[in-house]
């Protein structure tokens, strides 16, 4: 199973949005600051998460939820 999140950050309220096979222990690597693109506004907080089976249908959710209109589901639908 994949699943793709969103963080949000207790230091500056930013969203993080990512993909993983083990939401438990990616959300350990966020907080004790070994993921480069994050540690510096950890801690963080999971607000939302969604499994999917395909490898790739999870990918390409992630990168719509990167998107501009992504943006605009996520603070309507997600959060």
């Amino acid at each position: 199973m994949y699943y793709v999140y969103i963080l949000r950050s207790q230091k500056d309220e930013s969203y993080y949005v990512g993909t993983t096979e083990n939401l438990k222990e990616r959300l350990k690597d966020h907080n004790w600051h070994t993921v480069k693109t994050t540690k510096s506004k950890a801690p963080y907080k999971l607000i939302w998460y969604c499994g999917f089976i395909d490898k790739q249908k999870a990918f390409a959710f992630e990168k719509y939820l990167k998107s501009g209109s992504g943006f605009a589901f996520r603070n309507k639908h997600l959060i």
